[in-house]
């Protein structure tokens, strides 16, 4: 595990060719049905064919990421939960690195947040699935491994006292002797719970304005956590002091020798701001949050419009970034 650095400053916008190309996916890349059209696809794999990374940096978690996992060439890696994990998609998902939030942390946001705004719910992120609160919106397509209060959902025990079975013999084990309910579903060699770390808080309200509750959960919490959010609702997602999207791209880029002049960013969301801020160049879609307009060096179309390849496609024949940003 490695502690993210502070979020990077930005840099100077420059004409030098981009070396990487940095996405987010969901209202970015993908569209509104959540598909690759193929027309990105064609436009991700003339880049890589031109030498351009390309990175998709997304608030998803590792078990998300079939739906672009065909899509990364060269090097295979993506980033997940806005920065906290690295995943390599080549290797199925596998996570190799994490950047997490302590346990104690978190305890103490939800204390905060519990105080602050009324009616919050929480979830817990691990590296091996999501675990929430009896009140927390089900998520249709991700259910819980565990629904408990966030206090036990953090809690040293947590196997013990939210799932015994995990520790029992039964028809359900894998071949290594442990509950099926204790895989990552993207590792099957993964740990079991104790020992897969938090990457992510979540927080929902049924109420409040989504902006209105990420400034309050700041105003109350932001020296213990980095808050942010990517959902029209109000959603929160908690992260460990100084993990962004931005922080764990600059460091693969250092990697790398890139420069942030030699980045082109893509985004649509608050959790891209910081992102879109540190690199060279920027683009806000279409359907971005103003606050991403803001942030940007230019716009392009609409996720459902594949704003994304057609920056890509101008690059490719320009070659360079600035292209088309009459969108």
């Amino acid at each position: 595990m490695t502690d993210a650095p502070a979020t990077p400053l930005r840099a100077p916008e420059t004409a030098v060719a981009p070396r990487l190309i940095a996405t987010d996916l969901d209202g970015t890349l993908l569209h509104d049905d959540k598909t690759v059209s193929d027309r990105t696809i064609a436009a991700l794999a003339a880049a890589e064919q031109a030498g351009i990374e390309v990175f998709f940096v997304t608030g998803r978690p590792a078990r998300w990421m079939g739906v672009v996992s065909d899509h990364v060439h060269g090097h295979g890696l993506a980033i997940c939960a806005n920065g906290a994990a690295v995943v390599d998609l080549h290797r199925g998902g596998r996570i190799v690195e994490v950047s997490p939030l302590e346990r104690t942390v978190a305890l103490a946001v939800v204390d905060a947040l519990r105080s602050a705004a009324p009616g919050t719910s929480f979830a817990v992120e691990r590296t091996g699935g999501i675990h929430y609160e009896p009140q927390y919106p089900p998520l249709l397509l991700d259910p819980a491994a565990a629904v408990a209060p966030a206090e036990k959902l953090l809690a040293d025990d947590f196997v013990s006292t939210l799932c015994p079975e995990a520790n029992k013999p039964d028809a359900t084990r894998g071949p290594d002797g442990r509950s099926a309910a204790a895989h990552s579903p993207s590792d099957s060699a993964g740990p079991a719970f104790p020992d897969q770390p938090v990457i992510k808080l979540l927080a929902h309200h049924p109420e409040l304005d989504p902006d209105t509750f990420l400034q309050l959960a700041r105003t109350a919490a932001g020296d213990l956590a980095s808050f942010t959010r990517s959902s029209p609702t109000a959603l929160l997602e908690i992260s460990g002091p100084g993990v962004s999207k931005a922080g764990t791209l600059a460091r693969c880029c250092a990697e790398r020798g890139i420069s942030p002049d030699e980045v082109v960013a893509f985004g649509d969301m608050p959790n891209d701001i910081e992102m879109l801020s540190w690199a060279g160049t920027s683009y806000a879609m279409a359907n971005a949050h103003p606050d991403v307009l803001a942030a940007t060096t230019g716009r392009t179309a609409s996720n459902n419009d594949d704003g994304v390849a057609a920056v890509i496609e101008r690059i490719l024949h320009d070659g360079g970034p600035r292209g088309d940003r009459s969108h």
